[in-house]
């Protein structure tokens, strides 16, 4: 039995077929209330601490940023008055909007913003967002409504990077309980949290900006995509993320949008075995990166092309080619290398990411096929963060869903191949170096060229097994209206009822 005979998706079920199967345990909605599924319970609502997509898929809309995204990715003030200036090439200044206040009263001025930025970059904090930010030196209030952001070195993509960054209260932040009842300037405010279950908000009605139509939003933690799904088709929930494709003609309402996630597997040299880059070029062979587009997908996916950057997003290759399946190579590659019945462990998650588990089985698959004993661990998703970012011992592969909101390569760069950045598993240190220059390079086609080099040798290395650039498949019920975002937030205060 192959690969793909194994984690092959089932047929598309009839809507009708669906609807008998779980309309029976229809509840009523709510007119002004939206409740929205997660694949994961937060571990912390602290919007500085964990790069976790399920804590953001919250704090988005607690907490604000200086700069904001256009739902087609253009950068635009948020929380600061207009677009940042450089005053010398170390140093942004931002501007602040007026009379904005956190929800506990705190004001949302100078202050804010330098303890925000001292806060994440305080390697004693050691935030796990850090291959966002890392290039950032230290921040000065200038005057209540101005602030200075000092770069260690010239960093064009610093604008993309306070968009990333949230603004968090100068006092409050310091206390032990933020983390769990989190105070933000955003349109809604937390009301509870009932662990295991559900995290509810509520309408921040003092809020600076426009009024959203939503009164309440409970997130509700649902791994299991089949829970999702029958959840969406008893009126129970509003909108489920990775809503497998195969459902899409059985749900109320179903959305496909072109988003910025390539799944990949990280590499790592450490391993004797996958020390021999014969044993990491085979790897890459063994998998049938179509066929997963295809089978799993339904086409809502389409192979990488060489790299892990986004085609969107700058510093692309264009000039890389999609990886070859060939097996029968593959296993000469692992027999040649001596490496037949030798021990990987794949590290892996189910439920944050559309098709997870089943990418991780099949490549583990592909694996077993050309000759490699496959240990596959699908770990409880707190205990996969620790793995990710645990920069001492790295897994001999792990999988990731890399998604690129900065639109420039430095981040899934930095975070999957800069040795001893984020979670990348190689010791190159030329690479970590090349990755550096690029980083603070200001001339647009000199930095290009850099990433180019920078991912053609990763390609010819395999320090990485990248996948599939996946869209973004969400199910809605059908009094919802929304049209989703290229950076795949689900900002509530873009969501209207028809009820």
């Amino acid at each position: 039995m192959n690969a793909l005979t194994r984690t092959a998706f089932r047929a598309t079920l009839p809507r009708a077929l669906l609807s008998a199967l779980f309309l029976g345990a229809a509840a009523p909605l709510y007119a002004a209330g939206l409740t929205i599924a997660i694949g994961s319970e937060p571990t912390t609502l602290d919007p500085q601490q964990r790069d976790d997509g399920a804590e953001r898929a919250i704090t988005d809309n607690i907490f604000e940023t200086l700069l904001e995204r256009t739902p087609d990715g253009v950068l635009v003030p948020g929380l600061a008055l207009e677009m940042p200036t450089q005053v010398d090439p170390l140093t942004w200044e931002f501007k602040l909007k007026p009379d904005v206040s956190f929800t506990n009263g705190e004001p949302f001025n100078a202050d804010a913003v330098v303890t925000s930025v001292l806060r994440i970059i305080n390697p004693d904090y050691n935030s796990e967002q850090m291959a966002y930010l890392g290039t950032i030196e230290s921040a000065a209030k200038v005057d209540d409504l101005t602030v200075h952001i000092t770069t260690k070195s010239p960093d064009p993509v610093l604008p993309a990077r306070m968009y990333w960054m949230k603004m968090v209260p100068a006092r409050y932040s310091a206390d032990p309980e933020f983390g769990m009842t989190p105070i933000g300037t955003g349109p809604y405010e937390i009301s509870h949290w009932e662990r295991g279950e559900s995290i509810t908000l509520v309408r921040n009605d003092a809020y600076w900006g426009d009024a959203p139509e939503i009164d309440d939003v409970t997130y509700r933690f649902v791994s299991e995509p089949g829970t999702r799904l029958s959840g969406l088709m008893a009126g129970e929930l509003d909108v489920i993320r990775n809503l497998y494709p195969e459902f899409a003609a059985a749900v109320p309402k179903a959305i496909t949008a072109q988003g910025l996630e390539t799944s990949t597997l990280v590499l790592s040299t450490a391993n004797p075995v996958m020390q021999d880059p014969k044993v990491r070029k085979a790897m890459n062979l063994a998998i049938d990166r179509a066929a997963l587009a295809e089978a799993l997908f339904v086409g809502n996916a389409q192979p990488v092309k060489g790299q892990l950057v986004n085609p969107k997003s700058f510093g692309f290759n264009t000039s890389l080619p999609a990886y070859t399946y060939d097996p029968e190579q593959a296993k000469a590659l692992i027999k040649e290398a001596g490496a037949t019945g030798q021990k990987i462990t794949l590290v892996g998650e189910s439920g944050r990411w559309l098709k997870d588990r089943e990418l991780i089985e099949a490549v583990g698959s592909y694996w077993a096929e050309i000759g490699l004993d496959v240990d596959i661990r699908i770990e409880e998703f707190g205990e996969y963060l620790n793995q990710l970012f645990d920069k001492n011992s790295r897994p001999d592969a792990i999988f990731v869903t890399n998604s690129d909101e900065l639109l420039d390569a430095d981040r899934p760069l930095t975070a999957a191949l800069e040795f001893g950045a984020s979670y990348a598993s190689n010791v190159d240190e030329e690479m970590a170096a090349a990755i550096q220059a690029a980083r603070s390079e200001t001339d647009v086609e000199a930095r290009a060229a850099l990433y180019d080099e920078i991912t053609q040798k990763a390609y010819d290395l395999d320090y990485l097994a990248p996948l599939l650039n996946q869209e973004d498949v969400y199910g809605l019920s059908e009094r919802l209206n929304w049209t989703p975002r290229i950076d795949a937030k689900l900002l509530v205060k873009e969501m209207s009822v028809t009820e």
